[in-house]
């Protein structure tokens, strides 16, 4: 490769300081949504009362309650993240050639995370926190769970296709099973809805031992949020089998030839966290939810989920053989001495 071809490539990859800051985003965005969930385990959604975007309508609060200061710091933390993916959106698009796809991805970022901000908004306008039995509430918790879902999607997208070295625009791509990709995607939002339902469901209905939690769970007298907290297991195993196939399709495809792990390793990972996620929500089930292990179930889940996406964007979004995103860029000489 000539000095030539590494002085253009070099311009045209994005610089390493943007492609880690949009990782810190990422685990950023992780941390804020496990801290709404100590929001919601704790019953703190009503600490501000139904001011939004204040809190009991002042932004400094004064002898505030456990309660208001954890709702107070979601608040906090989750405007910090709001302003942090659109520094990431002008980052990229002033870090990237024209056409990258990066820029595609945070831009949904931007998008998935103003719908965030208006249903946080809405549900505390509706009053549906702390210990709220309204039916529409899993409704509104299900449609929070999945925007956030593939807002971490969007996020990790971002992230690995910074990271790419080839690959990155559209034109330099080529889609494989992307059928299978939409619903895997589309089963694990599934999951992760039953999920946070599920979890509802052990807040506003806690059970004094497992064998009291079973019999709720099939008893007639119990609210259909709790004699459905077994959706969450069976679809969970029924899922297993579409990321078992995608696990195969990566044991048996070569590299991208794109910095981090090839496809085995990261199918390994995802299989190992795979395993984490089931041991951790049988405990879940065991222990009847406690706090510490709700978070580190979630905190397991986020990861698989951002694993999974990278493995379904590498499987799926493969690098033609000629060009690495340099074609279209007055570069194509260079491209084809790499």
């Amino acid at each position: 490769m000539s000095v030539t071809s590494i002085s253009v490539k070099t311009k045209i990859l994005p610089p390493p300081a943007l492609r880690k800051f949009a990782w810190v985003v990422l685990v950023y965005f992780v941390a804020v949504i496990l801290w709404g969930t100590l929001v919601r385990a704790t019953g703190s959604g009503a600490g501000c009362g139904n001011h939004w975007p204040l809190c009991n309508g002042t932004v400094m609060q004064h002898s505030a309650s456990v309660e208001t200061m954890i709702e107070f710091t979601h608040r906090v933390t989750s405007g910090i993240s709001f302003f942090s993916v659109v520094a990431l959106l002008w980052w990229t698009i002033v870090g990237t050639v024209r056409g990258h796809l990066a820029r595609w991805a945070a831009a949904a970022s931007v998008a998935f995370t103003l719908v965030e901000a208006i249903l946080g908004a809405m549900l505390v306008k509706l009053g549906l926190t702390a210990q709220s039995q309204s039916p529409i509430r899993p409704a509104y918790l299900g449609l929070h769970l999945a925007n956030t879902l593939l807002l971490l999607a969007a996020l990790t997208l971002t992230a690995h296709l910074l990271g790419r070295r080839k690959g990155y625009t559209r034109s330099t791509i080529r889609l494989t099973a992307p059928f299978g990709a939409v619903a895997t995607v589309v089963v694990v939002l599934i999951v992760g809805v039953t999920g946070s339902l599920a979890a509802l469901g052990d807040t506003l209905f806690p059970a004094s031992s497992l064998g009291n939690a079973l019999a709720q769970d099939f008893s007639a007298t119990s609210g259909w949020l709790v004699r459905w907290r077994w959706t969450h297991p069976t679809v969970a195993l029924l899922a297993s089998a579409i990321l078992l196939w995608l696990l195969v399709r990566a044991s048996r495809r070569s590299a991208l030839g794109n910095a981090g792990w090839d496809n085995r390793r990261l199918a390994a990972l995802v299989l190992l966290l795979l395993a984490v996620v089931y041991t951790l929500g049988a405990l879940d089930v065991l222990l009847l939810a406690p706090l510490w292990l709700q978070v580190a179930h979630l905190l397991a889940a986020d990861t698989l989920w951002v694993a999974l996406v990278v493995l379904t964007a590498r499987l799926t979004m493969e690098p033609k053989e000629q060009g690495s995103g340099i074609r279209g860029q007055g570069s194509g000489s260079a491209a084809r001495k790499e």
